[in-house]
């Protein structure tokens, strides 16, 4: 009697087990694709761990590794491994889910997390790739320009002060790693922060100097990225201030923050706004 009433229990405890995983893996896309406000909190908490492992990250980058922070960064690889394969297993299309930068930038950062008790060499400046995550952070945008006016009304400075920030302290941790070997801790990274920031600037004092080809070649890529970086920021900051806001009838996303119809077509718009009040 056992050997006939297996067969009628497995299938019910796998079916059982199919529905479980269907409800869990429906909860998890809603989470990270919904609109509700349980959605749009878990991914603004989503991004306030971004943000904090960035600036720990940045923190401690030439400290010395201790068996506290070994375990901090094995915590967090697991963390953000965990946070990648909720994503992958989500995604309607794997193959491009893959090849997103921020996918990328996560495989690496997880990678040097998880793997650097065992690898010898100062990997610091992988991991400051997961500021990456702070520009293309899952549905961010789509959410900020929903919940934000102040971000709608500049969202081009803010984009392009987080990728200089992001360049910043990447080409920092590189120049950190590659160029102050003989230095160590705060000293020597301060030094490379010095020499990143004093060439991307082209102030070019020349106290700090790179004397082989390789030096000269990253000296060379941070000038010309970090000035177009910088451009970027200044057109940002000083043109006339724009909003997006895509025309439905020409698809024009750009217009002035009290537009209300379209400088294209002639689209009525209704903008949001703040209004204002008489003084």
């Amino acid at each position: 009697m056992l050997a006939q009433a297996r067969p009628r229990i497995a299938p019910a405890t796998k079916l059982w087990q199919v529905a479980q995983m269907e409800e869990l893996h429906r909860t998890i896309r809603l989470l990270y694709t919904g609109q509700s406000q349980r959605a749009r909190r878990f991914r603004y908490g989503l991004i306030i761990f971004d943000a904090l492992t960035i600036l720990y990250f940045i923190a401690t980058a030439a400290l010395p590794a201790t068996p506290t922070m070994t375990a901090v960064n094995t915590a967090l690889g697991l963390l953000i491994a965990l946070d990648l394969a909720a994503r992958l297993w989500i995604s309607n299309n794997l193959r491009r889910e893959l090849t997103r930068i921020y996918t990328l930038a996560d495989l690496v950062v997880t990678l040097s997390l998880l793997l650097a008790p065992f690898i010898p060499g100062n990997f610091a400046f992988l991991r400051v790739l997961r500021g990456l995550r702070l520009i293309h952070a899952y549905h961010l945008l789509r959410d900020l320009r929903r919940d934000s006016l102040f971000f709608r009304r500049h969202e081009d400075a803010i984009l392009a002060a987080v990728n200089l920030f992001v360049f910043i302290f990447v080409t920092t941790s590189l120049v950190f790693v590659l160029a102050f070997e003989g230095e160590t801790g705060v000293a020597g990274y301060v030094d490379a922060l010095y020499f990143t920031v004093a060439t991307l600037t082209t102030t070019g004092f020349g106290d700090i100097t790179m004397t082989t080809t390789s030096g000269k070649l990253l000296s060379v890529f941070i000038m010309v990225v970090g000035v177009a970086l910088f451009v970027q920021l200044a057109r940002a900051i000083f043109q006339p201030s724009k909003i997006k806001y895509k025309c439905p009838e020409c698809g024009l996303n750009r217009h002035e923050t009290d537009a209300i119809h379209c400088k294209h077509c002639g689209e009525p718009l209704k903008i949001e706004t703040e209004g204002e009040t008489a003084t």
